[in-house]
């Protein structure tokens, strides 16, 4: 499978390409990134293209005319629209990992998947995943008496706050309960009570924390706390790659991680 990473100089750019050089099924043909001097890791070929990348990087998706199976992209929500415009006009699906994207890039996706498999999900690992399915189920039943926050962790270089992680989590809660949650960010400032229709959403930089969200139930005498932690970005990375291996696979069409689990299910 020949993969193009776009964000290839990005902490998950970097990871993908180390852990897809690990398979001998996989390869990467180039990246698209701005020029920087970067040291990447890896046991791939020699380096080409500017300094530091062991593949060749193209400043922009128009520099390369060569051919690849899917592009995964982790990159920034203002990047993605011209990305998918490239996917489509060439035919080749593409795994969007980047969060807190604004409607012009859904907008984008929806175009695109007109003409190729476009895969979406604001947070690639499976356990995240399944416990978006978890407080799905549990929501309904603890929403006459129970209130929810979310609290994420994230490393101090996180741009978006909150976490995409944390709204699909959130999504998942309000989607499933008979009246839709009032998202609160925070409460600084606030005097009023807090009510059972308001979820509550905290963020959390510092360090080196890759990424640990919590939701929490809370009851009269009782506490119920789903909590999912990432020990590696490498978590993502294997996320990313088995995406991709799954959308190259499908027709035109918008897909999820629901849509991977449930082929696995079968």
């Amino acid at each position: 499978m020949r993969i193009i990473i776009n964000g290839i100089y990005g902490k998950m750019g970097r990871m993908i390409l180390e852990t897809a050089a690990g398979f001998d099924d996989l390869v990467v043909v180039c990246g698209f990134d701005k020029p920087k001097d970067v040291s990447i890791s890896t046991h791939g070929p020699e380096p080409l293209g500017f300094k530091g990348s062991p593949v060749p990087v193209f400043g922009s998706p128009d520099g390369y005319d060569g051919t690849a199976d899917v592009i995964i992209d982790f990159s920034h929500y203002s990047a993605v629209p011209g990305l998918l415009g490239y996917a489509a006009s060439r035919g080749i699906p593409v795994v969007i990992c980047t969060t807190a994207l604004e409607d012009k890039a859904r907008a984008a996706m929806a175009a695109a998947s007109d003409r190729i498999a476009v895969f979406n999900s604001a947070n690639m690992s499976l356990g995240v995943n399944v416990m978006k399915n978890l407080v799905s189920a549990a929501a309904p039943v603890f929403e006459d008496s129970f209130n929810v926050e979310i609290i994420e962790k994230h490393h101090n270089s996180k741009l978006d706050s909150p976490s995409g992680t944390a709204l699909l989590l959130a999504d998942a809660i309000s989607d499933s309960c008979s009246e839709p949650r009032n998202y609160v960010y925070g409460r600084h400032g606030r005097e009023d009570s807090i009510k059972l229709t308001d979820l509550g959403i905290h963020s959390v930089r510092g360090g080196t924390l890759p990424g640990e969200h919590t939701v929490i139930f809370a009851g009269s005498d009782e506490v119920l706390e789903i909590t999912h932690r990432v020990f590696s970005r490498r978590v993502f990375a294997f996320g990313a790659l088995k995406a991709a291996e799954f959308v190259v696979r499908k027709p035109a069409g918008l897909y999820s991680m629901d849509d991977l689990i449930a082929e696995n299910g079968e």
